[in-house]
């Protein structure tokens, strides 16, 4: 997942228009985030991290940013016009606090959040600054498959969706984490975590601004040396425009895979369906970002790596730059939050039977 996502770029700015700095590298979702600014054409300036070992592995791939010695270097900075960050999940909505509080855009990894508390004192500082602050869903915006499937529902070509199917496996790996990973108050829970993806492509596909959680439900059934560890989670929800969703996520992807989860959505619309494979089409060597149109006119398959691109970007940079909200609306952004945390919140625990 630390792999840098590479395309076409198609810069939206010049050279120096748009500095930004990377901070808190906890997550691998950094190298994607700051990929995906620079093929836009922002100018990554500075790093910072309270680990030089990360800073050293990040320079590896981004040797341009220089590296500052704290957070409130980078901030002194006035051409600094947004910070990104993949920080243990407990600790990104505090983070935001700072950037917002000195005029920065904020441009957090997924789960934005670990509780409501921190998701109303975001709402307050956004209305009181102005500022943004914008979420990594990149299993939607870092997708290919997924970004087209978007165009294709919005010229109509399977109908109004009515309902989202969404399948998050991950692969472990566990002796690769570090010790936040397995603790529940600092990574939220599954729904939480990797469940945000699913529920931020549900809200987008079906256009809802508003949903309900009707049933979750969160295990460990592999791992009980990981106490706190939810390996299992699913969901089930009901949107204010009467789609409906569920989703499964877990970590149990096996060896035998060739990557680390076989991430699919399947967009069931009122004249047609979607099936995405994202990142792999299994037993095939057809790769990922594979998508499956049918409807009134046929069946089709597109194989579209390399073909799309990833707008999101771009169009961040833009609502920067111009106030907008075109990438993704804040509401938006805080709605998927909170409906992973209410999911989260009211799931029930599965006990394993042995």
């Amino acid at each position: 997942m630390s792999a840098a996502l590479l395309v076409k770029p198609t810069p939206v700015v010049g050279p120096d228009e748009f500095p930004f700095a990377a901070v808190a590298l906890d997550h691998g979702h950094i190298y994607g985030q700051c990929q995906g600014l620079i093929e836009a054409g922002a100018t990554l300036r500075y790093v910072c991290d309270s680990d030089p070992a990360r800073i050293e592995r990040f320079q590896r791939t981004f040797p341009q940013a220089k590296v500052a010695r704290s957070l409130d270097e980078i901030l002194k900075d006035e051409s600094i016009r947004l910070v990104t960050a993949a920080a243990v999940p407990s600790e990104r909505a505090a983070l935001g606090l700072r950037v917002m509080k000195a005029g920065r855009d904020y441009f957090t990894d997924k789960t934005p959040f670990t509780s409501l508390e921190q998701l109303a004192a975001a709402r307050e500082a956004v209305a009181r600054t102005g500022r943004k602050y914008m979420v990594y869903f990149s299993e939607r915006l870092h997708s290919e498959c997924a970004v087209y499937a978007g165009d294709l529902v919005a010229q109509g070509a399977i109908g109004r969706v009515i309902n989202v199917l969404g399948l998050g496996p991950h692969r472990l790996n566990a002796p690769l984490r570090a010790p936040w990973f397995f603790q529940r108050a600092r990574y939220g829970g599954i729904l939480c975590d990797i469940g945000s993806h699913q529920i931020e492509q549900f809200l987008f596909y079906t256009g809802a601004h508003g949903a309900t959680v009707t049933e979750a439900a969160v295990a460990n059934y592999s791992h009980p040396e990981y106490p706190e560890l939810e390996d299992y989670g699913h969901a089930n929800l009901v949107a204010d425009n009467g789609a409906t969703n569920y989703f499964r996520v877990d970590w149990h992807t096996p060896d035998g895979l060739r990557t680390w989860g076989d991430g699919r959505t399947v967009i069931l619309g009122t004249e047609g369906y979607i099936e995405l494979r994202k990142y792999i089409d299994i037993a095939r060597d057809s790769g990922g970002d594979q998508l499956f149109l049918v409807n009134g006119k046929g069946e089709q398959q597109f194989s579209l790596a390399g073909k799309v691109g990833f707008p999101f970007f771009g169009q961040l940079i833009r609502d920067c730059l111009e106030r907008t909200e075109t990438a993704m609306t804040q509401e938006h952004a805080f709605l998927a939050a909170e409906l992973c945390l209410r999911a989260q919140a009211q799931a029930r625990w599965i006990e394993p039977v042995s």
